[in-house]
């Protein structure tokens, strides 16, 4: 989430930061080739609730690096985990927020021109899992 203005509040330190950043690249419907890489994650809340905030990097030409957030809501993911009976992981987790990235990569014409925030709903949830199987 991207809290800019002379009022906001500054954002908690990321958590899983990888030591070396490891550039990515996915080519969405569009055509056009984003590069990506992990920044980190870290607790996430607002009026719309409470999750997991992962952060990323992209850009469609190295030119410029946009922040992404993507939000994996603790509704989405509790919704999902109530359904099938089983807890998600962390690392199924970001597997949910990578596709959830790139589905909104997919549903642009053109690359963003400003930061980009996806909030991952419950039907978001169910169909990468499926996707994913697991």
């Amino acid at each position: 989430m991207w809290r800019l203005g002379l009022f906001s509040k500054k954002p908690a330190p990321l958590a899983g930061v990888p030591a070396v950043r490891r550039i990515k690249s996915y080519t969405a419907e569009s055509g056009y080739v984003y590069q990506y890489f992990y920044e980190g994650h870290r607790q996430w809340r607002d009026e719309r609730g409470r999750g997991i905030e992962f952060e990323f990097r992209i850009s469609a030409g190295r030119e410029q690096w946009l922040p992404a957030a993507v939000i994996v809501s603790d509704r989405a993911v509790e919704r999902w985990q109530s359904a099938h009976a089983r807890t998600l992981s962390s690392t199924e987790r970001y597997a949910i927020a990578k596709l959830a990235l790139f589905e909104a990569f997919d549903r642009h014409e053109t690359p963003p021109a400003a930061a980009l925030e996806v909030l991952v709903t419950p039907v978001d949830v169910e169909a990468i899992s499926e996707r994913l199987d697991f």
